[in-house]
């Protein structure tokens, strides 16, 4: 079944290709600038640290339903070895089997293609069993700190969480930012609280995975019109799932990382980050979240901490 039309015109209007050259690999990370980075830093005013990621463990929040995608599993391969002798100094070494989307992650511009393309309209099966992404793998991000903005939807609209059946829309981004009292800007990274999490916080994977809020198909153009470097939310899926439009799976994926360029991340966790903004009464920081470089990988953990 080919994509609709609406999608391709959605399509046109957020499309960056060639916008940073014909070999350009990073997209809307182009947009975090040393000048950006630099304002970024004046959003530190107590140092207050909130970190974003979850426990890389084994009961993670997959599930099964994305074939390969297996929580990490820890091992210890070495524990108080002698190497050099009895009574001498012991190491204890251990390896992690996991997948790179597993739990908290980026998506790499690479993590889904359409018609044939990946980003910048590069051929999709550049994209092979052994090298992984000749183009545009995520270790082409090399580092990741910029100001962040939380848009806390569920807060702006006087909820504690967003139902399952919830696509995030720019309206409701515009509520988040008029509550966050600060306008979405060239370079930030915008991170989209539903509350989806906490479902999954308090032990159920399952329903944290479907169904699921997420952000609607109208919201890349949002996104594209500020400039935004990248987007991450805390929800298994990133948007809607089940999908807004029947049958169109997975859109807002191929209109933010094909077409525009633009990072996106999932399960991240908001909850506390939320309650630090509420009780300071800003909801912007400086924000560290350089993926793990993994050479032509289609993602990556991280581990994002946010600095207010």
């Amino acid at each position: 079944m080919s994509l609709p039309e609406e999608f391709h015109e959605i399509a046109g209007r957020v499309n960056n290709w060639g916008r940073w050259g014909s070999d350009d690999e990073i997209g809307t990370l182009n947009l975090i600038t040393d000048e950006v980075v630099q304002g970024a830093a004046a959003c530190v005013r107590t140092g207050r640290r909130v970190p974003l990621g979850l426990p890389l463990q084994q009961d993670g929040v997959q599930t099964g339903m994305v074939p390969g995608r297996v929580n990490p599993l820890h091992t210890m391969v070495q524990i108080n070895l002698e190497t050099f002798g009895p009574g001498t100094v012991a190491w204890s070494d251990d390896a992690v089997t996991m997948g790179l989307q597993s739990a908290t992650h980026w998506d790499a511009l690479t993590h889904v293609s359409h018609s044939g393309r990946i980003y910048n309209g590069r051929p999709a099966d550049t994209i092979t069993p052994h090298g992984g992404a000749e183009f545009s793998g995520i270790d082409k991000a090399r580092h990741i700190v910029t100001r962040g903005v939380l848009l806390d939807v569920p807060r702006a609209l006087g909820l504690d969480r967003l139902t399952g059946d919830h696509a995030v829309t720019p309206d409701d981004l515009e509520a988040a930012e008029e509550l966050a009292g600060t306008r979405v800007r060239s370079g930030d990274v915008v991170l989209v609280r539903t509350g989806q999490i906490r479902t999954y916080l308090a032990g159920d994977r399952h329903a944290y995975a479907y169904p699921s809020p997420g952000l609607s198909v109208r919201t890349p153009e949002w996104f594209h019109a500020r400039d935004v470097a990248a987007v991450a939310n805390d929800t298994l899926t990133f948007e809607i799932f089940p999908p807004e439009i029947e049958n169109l799976w997975l859109p807002v994926h191929a209109l933010n990382l094909v077409e525009m360029g633009m990072l996106q991340g999932q399960n991240w966790n908001l909850e506390e980050l939320s309650t630090a903004c509420g009780e300071e009464g800003r909801y912007s920081f400086l924000l560290s979240a350089t993926p793990e470089p993994f050479v032509g990988a289609t993602g990556t953990p991280v581990a994002p901490v946010a600095v207010l």
